[in-house]
């Protein structure tokens, strides 16, 4: 009996150095990346107000592939062209599940079809997609509304009379109301409370889920629930599904299954056929439909809108740029409404809306990504679970991709004959199986506002400013915008 009891401890003790050698292995081959602290993790080591230069400096010295402790969790950041590439190709469907960030899990409870994941994000976004193609995405339809606002937004640019003003406001409100059309069916007027008080709380619940507070909130939420800027974001939330459930019901009382208006009247009727068939765990309940809409709102609005916003700052920054835009737009178009089928025929202006996208890469960590399974990448191991970050800016400036990656620089997307062509590096809608669905609808709101705004107006900086002096440095948080700053609207001289 000794014996057999010192065999079963020499079998034990064998299993355990297995098991041990097998796990520091594994421990390994795990992405590289600097010794954490206990608790904060690697905090000390990140500015966390220009985070991606500190994601970019440790890429240099890691690798493409590494790992940093937010605070108590680990989490995989994936760099440069060929490793993004890879991953949301290759492994799209490893890296494909999504990982809440803190507050956002809070807002959702993983409904919507942003941060949620399994049958419900798979019928979500499939019913969004067929949505928005429905009610307009990329069809002529869509196009008509999207003049239509464009020329709202120049009547709201002309009343400056070529004075200094801020357009963040006024380009929110065009961007918002191509997808109020969508999703509710009718546009609202610029002076509307409960459609300006809509889009103003939608872009303050942004602002502040950027915020350093709420950065540090959503890596170690146990320690900093009680920063005030959580309560305040969902003071926000709150105010922003009222006013969302006051649409909705408007809707409801003058539903007619035959005439679908918009998303919201999609979605009720898709219910009522689920309820109608007695389908039970349907996924098409009002916190679904609330979710998705604040998610469209967020994903359709905010970064059209910055871009734009970014787009008519280099104008202002680079004015020899501008004057090749404005060339090539009286020589192809004149004085007529730009429409789609001109895209062809604008390659200069074209790829300088492509380039604002890659320089500016508005959404530059992707949102962030969460392993299915355990998957060897590249030589390293990444437990299930694990979350994961596609670094986009380091596509966008991936120096084996970009001739002049730090520099706005449109021949990026022209070919020796001065043909606009797509570049692969080019990942402004993410990539894989969590693309952007609104990507070919925020593509044709860029380019007709875009040509439609320099068709009409000469931008410049604002008196006593240089163009040398005009500040690029970008607000960084979960989205890449410019600083507060004001431009001057100059009508031109056909105007």
């Amino acid at each position: 009996s000794i014996l057999l009891l010192l065999l079963l401890l020499f079998l034990l003790l064998l299993l355990f150095f297995i098991s041990s050698s097998f796990s520091s292995e594994k421990l390994r081959m795990e992405p590289p990346g600097p010794t954490p602290l206990p608790l904060i993790g690697n905090l000390l080591q990140l500015d966390l107000r220009r985070i991606c230069d500190s994601y970019m400096e440790l890429s240099k010295k890691y690798g493409s592939v590494f790992t940093l402790h937010m605070g108590t969790k680990k989490v995989v950041f994936l760099t440069g062209y060929k490793t993004v590439k890879e991953a949301l190709g290759v492994f799209d469907e490893q890296f494909g599940d999504r990982d809440p960030l803190a507050i956002a899990w809070e807002l959702s409870n993983g409904h919507g079809v942003t941060w949620s994941n399994g049958d419900s994000w798979k019928e979500m976004r499939r019913f969004a997609m067929t949505s928005l193609r429905d009610f307009g995405m990329g069809r002529k339809v869509c196009e008509e509304k999207i003049i239509e606002e464009s020329q709202h937004l120049v009547d709201v640019f002309r009343k400056f009379k070529g004075k200094a003003f801020d357009t963040t406001q006024s380009m929110n409100y065009a961007v918002s109301n191509i997808i109020c059309s969508i999703v509710y069916g009718s546009r609202f007027e610029y002076d509307d409370p409960e459609f300006t008080s809509l889009v103003d709380e939608s872009q303050a619940r942004i602002h502040l889920a950027s915020s350093l507070s709420l950065q540090i909130y959503n890596m170690l939420p146990s320690l900093f629930s009680w920063v005030p800027n959580r309560k305040k974001f969902f003071i926000l939330a709150a105010a922003n599904k009222s006013q969302n459930t006051i649409f909705f019901n408007r809707l409801k009382q003058t539903f007619d299954p035959q005439r679908c208006r918009g998303l919201v009247d999609a979605f009720l009727l898709r219910k009522q056929q689920l309820k109608d068939l007695n389908v039970s765990n349907s996924h098409f309940h009002d916190e679904n439909l609330m979710m998705t809409v604040i998610n469209l709102f967020g994903g359709a609005t905010d970064t059209t809108s910055a871009t734009l916003r970014w787009g008519l700052l280099y104008m202002a920054k680079y004015p020899k740029i501008q004057d090749k835009v404005q060339e090539e737009l009286r020589t192809v178009i004149g004085d007529r409404q730009v429409q789609m089928s001109d895209k062809k025929n604008l390659n200069f202006t074209n790829a300088v809306i492509y380039e604002t996208q890659r320089l500016a890469s508005v959404v530059p960590m992707s949102l962030p990504h969460r392993t299915s399974q355990d998957v060897t990448f590249q030589g390293h191991f990444i437990r299930k679970g694990t979350t994961v970050y596609p670094f986009i800016r380091s596509v966008h400036l991936d120096e084996s991709q970009w001739a002049r990656p730090e520099s706005f620089h449109p021949l990026h997307f022209l070919d020796e004959d001065g043909k606009f062509t797509k570049r692969d590096a080019f990942m402004a809608f993410s990539a894989g199986r969590r693309i952007c669905l609104g990507e070919s609808l925020a593509q044709m709101e860029l380019f007709l506002f875009f040509s439609t705004l320099l068709q009409r107006f000469r931008f410049t900086p604002p008196p006593g400013v240089t163009e040398e002096e005009l500040d690029l440095t970008p607000r960084y948080g979960m989205l890449t915008t410019p600083s507060l700053h004001t431009l001057c609207a100059v009508p031109c001289e056909s105007e």
